[in-house]
């Protein structure tokens, strides 16, 4: 419920301030794309699953779910990557240099994300790699624990391992360490803190967010990837099922966190919400059968 509201509001934002809508924000709105994706594909038949206490629809769903799964998985990490990036070009160039990057280039950066992940998720159906069910048996993933002995889902494995998740979250890591530096370096020439321009303070805050949903996602999926490796070496009974189950629920809540970071560091964000609440308010008034203050409706969208 709260990264589809969540999530929804930041769309509903973004469309409504489309023409404003800077090159960099673009990645933020594939974020938000992704992640809601993830939970009207994926979520409603886990959480069926969990009230059947077993897997529902057979080998056909367990691989649509893993499918969909890695596919949005392997999208939301690309994109963090892509925003460091973008994030690390903008802060360490001069102003023009920094306008070059167009929104066309960034659709077209957003185009290759998606089908890079489509790749990826297509590739266990045609035979390198396979998905299969979670060791507590109410989710799938790719199925971790047959890569041991098969050389085949090893070697899917460990490409995936490095090309999805080592590499980009290292490119991550040192693209917000060389802002840092930047950002260090530049505030140590300024020995004024009032003297600080507000273009520079803005891009502080913008960059902070940007880490703070990065760190968000990677600590999110870290317990799992390592739940995850795990079973690669090992048998899937060496761990306890709610030790397999927590690390996957808590890494299925990375989607929820985003629009809450929005909400703290944007300004803007904040004041699109409460437009939205104003406008949800004044509908429900209107379409109410008593216009009256009283009315418990009203009065609930009112405040």
């Amino acid at each position: 419920i709260l990264t589809i509201l969540g999530n929804s509001a930041v769309l509903a934002t973004a469309v409504k301030r489309s023409s404003l809508l800077k090159s960099p924000e673009l990645l933020t709105v594939n974020l938000a794309v992704a992640d809601i994706g993830m939970a009207l594909s994926m979520y409603p038949l886990a959480i069926a699953s969990a009230w059947n206490h077993a897997w529902l629809g057979g080998d056909a769903s367990c691989v649509y779910y893993a499918l969909m799964g890695f596919l949005f998985g392997v999208c939301s990490m690309m994109t963090l990557c892509a925003m460091a990036v973008i994030r690390f070009l903008v802060t360490n160039s001069s102003k023009s240099n920094s306008n070059k990057i167009t929104k066309s280039t960034v659709c077209i950066l957003i185009a290759f994300i998606w089908l890079y992940s489509l790749l990826w998720a297509i590739l266990p159906l045609v035979g390198w790699g396979y998905y299969g069910p979670e060791p507590f048996g109410i989710s799938c993933t790719i199925a971790w624990s047959k890569f041991h002995n098969s050389s085949n889902g090893f070697s899917f494995i460990l490409s995936m391992f490095l090309l999805c998740t080592v590499l980009p979250a290292l490119t991550i890591v040192a693209c917000y360490l060389g802002i840092a530096w930047k950002v260090h370096k530049a505030y140590q020439e300024i020995q004024n803190i009032d003297r600080i321009p507000n273009a520079a303070k803005l891009e502080k805050k913008l960059t902070l967010m940007a880490v703070l949903i990065s760190v968000g996602f990677l600590s999110s999926w870290t317990p799992y990837a390592a739940a995850s490796f795990w079973s690669i070496f090992n048998s899937s009974d060496s761990l306890q099922p709610v030790v397999t189950l927590l690390p996957c629920l808590f890494a299925k809540s990375s989607t929820a966190y985003n629009p809450f970071i929005y909400y703290i560091f944007s300004k803007t964000f904040r004041c699109e919400i409460k437009k939205l609440q104003c406008c949800c308010g004044w509908r429900v008034h209107y379409f109410s059968s008593d216009n009256s203050t009283e009315h418990p409706l009203s009065t609930m969208w009112s405040g």
